[in-house]
């Protein structure tokens, strides 16, 4: 089977999760038997096409994308038109048997692609404009956004998502029949969460020996709770002796959250570390005592799976896909999701009980190993086997 995938992102050009998520999943597709190619942006410095650990890459030149959401809409429709101007030299080319989009950013030019080749179109819904904006999207350019990921969903062959939570909620959202919508997880690959720095300088930079430090990580936008978790701060660090925070990630909640910490008197208690990249990530994993995890929506989850298995605790919000990923009192602990003061409570229990903590880090380290991305790539083939026409049709097209 010859498939082609389209993504705004994938390495060396990394926006977030989606990319280290595309690039996992065709590597291991290569590896399952199944040919791919990936159709995704770069620029002057990277090459047009190259083959990198079996995947062929496919590259359109585009300009720096604008922060203005309205710009960025006008950026992603120029960037469809000029990838589907690439893909349809590639699809006469190939004879592909299935398009693959990853969300709305590349969804026009993927459902296109399809339409030209004749061939299925199957798209991943990673995360919906409806759950980031808790349901606000009757107004431009939110409503633009949620309405071109409606129009994906039921022009899609086949929708992936990576939670039975994220099932029902696209099923819901886009009044989608759920047997239309496969669940396939995302994965982890423990061998890629390489720490790189000196771990014992790295950590003295932010805590004492005799501190305990709570990490925060990811993008900083309102839905990833943050703010909840600044706001158990203050009565922990009465109750929790020498504690002290590291928030790492940057986003358009940024400035927010640090004013909410300086009205709370928490900056001389932690630190901001703004965007940081792969390598530090994986090594501030290992020096915390802890990863507090407080989306008010989330698909799944990628970062509980990161801490767990970089040995650190964590605590997330009893929400979305996060139920999925982390089992109460097995693998880690679960609050409330929006409370502020039962986060508190299980930071508290967490930092101050050592024996279900070294259980938890424990059984975490088995529990991730459910997340093979070699067994996703097999998923995700049976899913193209479903909706690919036979190789023998090719020439009926």
């Amino acid at each position: 089977m010859r498939v082609l995938i389209l993504s705004w992102e994938y390495p060396p050009v990394v926006e977030g999760g989606l990319a280290r998520h595309v690039r996992k999943l065709a590597e291991n597709l290569v590896a399952d038997g199944v040919e791919v190619h990936v159709l995704t942006r770069g620029s002057a410095r990277l090459a047009e096409r190259e083959v990198r650990r079996g995947v062929t890459v496919h590259r359109v030149k585009e300009k720096p994308y604008p922060k203005d959401l309205e710009q960025f809409i006008a950026w992603v429709r120029r960037m469809n038109e000029d990838m589907l101007a690439a893909g349809r030299v590639l699809a006469d080319e190939l004879e592909i048997d299935l398009v693959h989009g990853h969300d709305w950013l590349v969804a026009v030019a993927a459902k296109r692609l399809a339409d030209q080749a004749r061939v299925p179109f199957v798209t991943t819904i990673h995360a919906t404009e409806y759950g980031r904006h808790q349901g606000w999207v009757h107004q431009p350019p939110m409503s633009d956004i949620h309405r071109t990921e409606r129009w994906m969903a039921h022009s899609a062959d086949q929708v992936i998502v990576c939670s039975h939570y994220m099932r029902g909620h696209v099923a819901d959202v886009y009044d989608l029949e759920e047997d239309r919508v496969a669940v396939i997880p995302n994965g982890i690959d423990p061998d890629d969460l390489v720490a790189v720095d000196d771990l014992d300088a790295l950590r003295a930079r932010f805590a004492q020996p005799d501190e305990q430090l709570v990490l925060l990580i990811g993008r900083l936008v309102y839905e990833k709770g943050f703010q909840l978790a600044l706001d158990a701060l203050p009565g922990l660090i009465d109750t929790v002796g020498g504690l002290r925070f590291l928030v790492a990630g940057s986003g358009s909640h940024e400035q927010a959250l640090r004013r909410q910490a300086a009205e709370l008197g928490l900056m001389e208690h932690g630190t901001f570390l703004g965007w940081i990249g792969d390598d530090v990530l994986h090594s501030l994993y290992r020096i915390a005592d802890l990863c507090v995890i407080p989306s008010l929506y989330e698909p799944f989850g990628i970062v509980a799976l990161e801490a767990m298995a970089s040995g650190c605790p964590t605590i997330v919000a009893d929400t979305g896909g996060l139920r999925e990923v982390v089992d109460h009192e097995k693998v880690g602990l679960r609050f409330n999701g929006g409370d502020a003061e039962h986060l508190a409570f299980m930071v508290e229990r967490m930092l101050t009980d050592h024996e279900l903590r070294d259980r938890l880090i424990t059984q975490a380290g088995e529990h991730v190993l459910r997340f093979d991305w070699s067994d996703i790539a097999r998923q995700t083939a049976a899913v193209y086997a479903e909706v690919a026409p036979p190789v023998a049709h090719r020439a009926a097209r």
